[in-house]
Order: structure tokens, then C-alpha cells, then sequence
């Protein structure tokens, strides 16, 4: 039985259809890269599996359990997290109040300053400025502190929205990189939605590409890597 189990889901906005009977799988501590272009319906994907677009058709289930349509609170609760494309940080706030509220569904305060302890080890950039507020960093700490905050979350699974957008190249690295080190420290399952597709690859096991809604690929991530005429199904 696989961590997460997407089964011809279909979602839209509107009367506009997106998702088009998309089927997935993530297993336990799996890193998984989900490909295509703008527009395929990749963010849409991750936003109705997460209950914040509601499915039309389809089902989803997570841990063995049928998901919670449209509550994303709950589905929050089973341990499941979002980092969103534009980062999803509070500027105002500093980094440590950030993290706190990534906490919020936790009882444990010392468990949860431990997390805290454990995610600033992790993101050494930021034990500096915890203090500071988000808005005054670099567009690559704030990245930091968005996946730090679902992490406090201590999900099972990271579902991870174009985390290199708009920054420069020698972040998108590191960026990337900490995901790496997230599946191999916490044990976390990640699903990755990411442009640099050939870091993408490096780093995942499996991977799949959509197209016009449709997933059209599914594929060992390291036999897409290898095979140049596998590209070319991604453009």
C-alpha cells in the first residue's frame, strides 16, 4: 500500500476542466518529481490533493485512508504538507514566529521546539536570523523558512511547488539540495513539482509528466535522466 494513492482524479476551476482522470503514487519516504510545462496542471494537482481545489471525480487516499475532500485542515492533521509556489511566508513576522505557526496543530511545545532546533540545524542560514523579519531576506532564505514551516508540521509527506522559482542559480541548489537531505534526516515522502527537471531527476526515484491535464509518463526517474529521447515527451 502506497503512502499516497491518486486515482483518476479530476479537478477544474469554474466550468474550465484541468485534471483529466491523473493517477499517482507516492510511497513511504519516496521522493517523487511530477514534469511538464506551464499550465500542464501540476500546481492544481498538488492543490486538490491537499483539499484546497475540490475534486470533481476521483479519489485519494492517504496511509490507507479515503481523504477529506475540500479540508485541507484535516488533511493537514495526517500529515501531509504544502510549500507553495511564491514562498507562503508571513514577511511581517520573523523566521522563528514563521516556524511557530507551522506548528500550530501541535500540543507538544517542548516536541515542538525541538522540531524547531532540528529545522534550524538543517537551514543553518537562518539559526543566524531568527530574529529577523521574513520580508527583509533573500528570496532564497525565505524559501528556506516556507519549507521550514511545513516541516514543523512533522509531515509524512512534502508536497513541494516549484521551490526554485525565481531564484538565482547558485540557490537553486541549495534549495533543492535540502530536500535531499529532508528525505534522508525525517524519512519524509516528498512530491516534487519542479522546472529544473534534470536536478529533478537526480534526485527522485520515479517520475511522472502531465500534459494538457492528462498524466502521459511514468517512469523510473533515472531512465528518464539516461534516455534523450525521453526529453523530448516533456516539451
Amino acid at each position: 500500500m502506497a503512502l499516497l494513492e491518486v486515482d483518476g482524479l479530476e479537478a477544474g476551476y469554474g466550468k474550465k476542466a484541468v485534471l483529466q482522470s491523473v493517477s499517482l503514487r507516492v510511497e513511504e519516504g519516496e521522493v517523487v518529481a511530477l514534469l511538464g510545462h506551464n499550465g500542464a496542471g501540476k500546481s492544481t494537482t498538488l492543490r486538490t490533493i491537499l483539499g484546497l481545489l475540490q475534486a470533481r471525480a476521483g479519489q485519494v487516499r492517504f496511509a490507507g485512508q479515503p481523504w477529506s475532500n475540500a479540508d485541507p485542515a484535516r488533511n493537514v492533521q495526517s500529515g501531509i504538507a504544502l510549500v507553495p509556489q511564491g514562498r507562503g511566508c508571513f514577511p511581517d513576522l520573523t523566521v522563528e514566529e514563521n516556524l511557530a505557526l507551522g506548528a500550530y496543530t501541535q500540543r507538544d511545545r517542548t516536541g515542538v521546539a525541538r522540531r524547531m532546533d532540528e529545522i534550524l540545524e538543517l537551514f543553518p542560514a537562518l539559526a543566524d536570523r531568527r530574529a529577523q523579519r521574513v520580508g527583509s531576506m533573500s528570496g532564497g532564505q525565505q524559501q528556506m523558512v516556507a519549507v521550514g514551516t511545513a516541516l514543523m508540521q512533522q509531515p509524512r509527506l512534502l508536497m513541494m511547488d516549484e521551490p526554485s522559482i525565481g531564484l538565482a542559480p547558485v540557490l537553486v541548489q541549495r534549495v533543492l539540495e535540502s530536500a535531499v537531505q529532508i528525505n534522508q534526516r525525517f524519512g519524509t515522502a516528498i512530491l516534487l513539482v519542479e522546472q529544473n527537471i534534470k536536478t529533478a531527476l537526480a534526485m527522485a526515484r520515479r517520475a511522472y509528466v502531465m500534459k494538457s491535464g492528462r498524466i502521459v509518463v511514468e517512469k523510473p526517474a533515472a531512465e528518464l535522466l539516461a534516455s534523450q529521447e525521453s526529453w523530448w515527451e516533456l516539451y
